[in-house]
């Protein structure tokens, strides 16, 4: 099976870019790394070392600490493809961060965006 060249992507290379888009909407790296929290069950002291230790999107997801179970209920489309239809696990994760992102980024209530 080809393995998408992203998974070999750090993490911590495109965190900037997350905080970026956030902060650029009026919102913070608090928030994005409390989204970031929610989805993978990292503290943010172990999120902290993955993004030192510049952990691959791969082995970030992988060995995430508990994957949410409500990341489920994350829907809608994201970079042309609907977020529920995407069948190959990982990019099904990425996809998940990424839509998180942008809910963030429009302007979305942490409440909603946390599916709680």
């Amino acid at each position: 099976m080809k393995k998408h060249r992203v998974y070999s992507i750090s993490v911590a290379s495109v965190y900037p870019h997350y905080v970026a888009k956030a902060e650029k909407k009026g919102r913070t790296k608090a928030e994005v790394d409390e989204i970031i929290c929610w989805l993978t069950g990292h503290s943010q002291e172990s999120l902290d070392d993955e993004l030192a230790k510049k952990t691959t999107f791969e082995d970030f997801f992988e060995h995430a600490p508990k994957l949410n179970p409500s990341r489920s209920l994350i829907t809608g489309v994201i970079c042309g493809y609907r977020v529920e239809d995407i069948q190959e696990p990982l990019m099904r994760e990425l996809r998940y961060l990424d839509k998180l992102i942008d809910e963030l980024a429009k302007g979305r209530a942490m409440a909603k965006i946390l599916r709680t």
